[in-house]
């Protein structure tokens, strides 16, 4: 953190630091939440590759510490200000030892909280909201110039797309996210993402196809399509057309190299018939998807300001597997939104019995500050949340473990991403997004490989390479 010196010494470490006196400089980040939190995050690392960071994954060897922040899980901003509360700790051991720590927060919170941050925890140097983060090389030079600036905040909504001043971007991976949307214009009444994201904005086609491109150049299996409302997607192409995901969806499946497509997350209501035929009709596009219901119940889907009933809902769902039979479907699940009474609850349930998702995310409702619902009447009680969300939970995780079981002795095509715990084990993927562990040599990391499963259980499987 930046504070005076305290004597002479401290002021030539300082010297040192800032005037590139061959001082190693690392910077380490913890990223919060959503698959966009961590496509943002890659690419903040990006920069500050280009502007000569190293990465650590060690807080205390860091002098840039980052936090790029969720605010739709509860108590979000406590949990940074936890967070932040550690980092100084280290910051003070660091200075003591003669090295300083430039402390930043990213992302939602900070456009939720804006001045609070610095005001709770005066040591941040800087906070960006999610729109902002191209500017961190800029408020890192403005920071080293100036030891005794004051802290910088910045929570606009800028004219011009971040992704313009963003370097390069390079597989870090057989895998990569590649943002195409951001933002949304539906304001559910629980959820912060309009506020904190801004208005939906696409990225035009010719962009996107460009990073696709250069993923698949340098090394990518696998392309998972990112939004808030990733199928509201309305970018414009070469000739000024706005062009829908479904034609991005077939571009990017024409690219060389592309082995699995994937997008997340969608909105029931824009699940045009189009997009639902391209599970039909793209043999990349991986037979699982993300389609967040929230409530079985239509009263409690109005109160949420969601623009679909529980009817069509499934009615899509329906026309999905009708395009594509093998497709697994997953959700989000809120329990105990104000109002919501015992059978509202029921067709909620009666909803994952029909569906029987293959993985589902389920939550207690929290109030988030500003929106609609944190001043509704008729709050649900916390215990009566929590019983329903074990129940709601027994019965997702059922269906899971079922479809899981259902696997073994299949033969799936796997991704391995990472190395498992045991010499000689690797953990990937299968189309369903199912964790699977493999006794395989080294050398197939980052490859798709063909795999027999032969065990299974609720969160993972376990498979023999064949």
């Amino acid at each position: 953190m930046l504070k005076k010196n305290a004597d002479w010494r401290m002021d030539y470490i300082w010297f040192e630091f800032w005037n590139g006196r061959k001082v190693s400089e690392k910077y380490f980040i913890k990223t919060f939440g959503c698959q966009m939190n961590v496509y943002d995050s890659s690419r903040i690392a990006d920069m500050l590759k280009n502007e000569g960071y190293e990465e650590t994954n060690k807080q205390a060897e860091a002098d840039i510490v980052l936090f790029n922040t969720c605010h739709i899980r509860e108590k979000a901003a406590e949990k940074l200000f936890s967070d932040l509360g550690r980092a100084k700790l280290v910051a003070d051991e660091r200075f003591e030892a003669g090295k300083h720590t430039i402390i930043g927060v990213l992302g939602c919170v900070v456009q939720a909280e804006d001045e609070q941050i610095i005001k709770r925890a005066p040591y941040v140097n800087f906070a960006l909201g999610p729109l902002m983060y191209h500017k961190i090389p800029e408020v890192l030079r403005k920071i080293k110039a100036d030891k005794e600036h004051e802290s910088v905040v910045n929570t606009d909504f800028p004219a011009e797309s971040k992704f313009d001043f963003l370097p390069e971007n390079k597989a870090q991976g057989a895998c990569s996210f590649l943002a195409i949307q951001e933002g949304c214009n539906n304001f559910c009444t629980y959820c912060v993402v309009p506020y904190t994201r801004g208005v939906e904005y696409s990225r035009p086609v010719a962009d996107v196809i460009k990073e696709a491109k250069r993923l698949l150049d340098t090394g990518t299996l696998e392309i998972n399509l990112l939004g808030q409302n990733v199928n509201s997607y309305h970018g414009e192409d070469e000739s000024g057309k706005e062009r829908d995901l479904a034609y991005l969806l077939h571009r990017v499946a024409e690219l060389d190299g592309v082995k699995r497509i994937r997008y997340t997350t969608s909105y029931p209501a824009d699940m045009s018939d189009d997009l639902i035929a391209c599970h039909k009709d793209i043999d990349v596009l991986m037979p699982y998807l993300h389609l967040p219901i929230q409530s079985g119940s239509d009263r409690i889907l109005k109160a949420m300001n969601r623009r679909h009933t529980s009817g069509d809902y499934l009615r899509i769902v329906e026309k999905l597997h009708k395009a594509n039979p093998n497709i697994g479907m997953s959700s989000d699940f809120i329990v105990g939104f104000p109002g919501e009474n015992d059978e509202d609850f029921q067709k909620t349930l009666d909803v994952v019995n029909q569906v029987k998702y293959i993985q589902a995310f389920s939550f207690k409702y929290s109030r988030r500050a500003g929106t609609p619902a944190a001043v509704m009447e008729n709050q649900v009680e916390e215990k009566v949340k929590k019983e329903r969300l074990e129940i709601l939970q027994t019965l997702l995780f059922d269906y899971q473990t079922k479809f899981n079981k259902s696997c073994v002795g299949k033969v799936m095509p796997v991704l391995l991403e990472q190395k498992g715990r045991h010499k000689g084990q690797l953990i990937g993927r299968t189309p369903y997004m199912q964790n699977l562990h493999v006794e395989t040599k080294s050398a197939n990391m980052n490859k798709i490989v063909n795999v027999k499963i032969v065990e299974a259980t609720t969160n993972s499987l376990t498979g023999e390479e064949i």
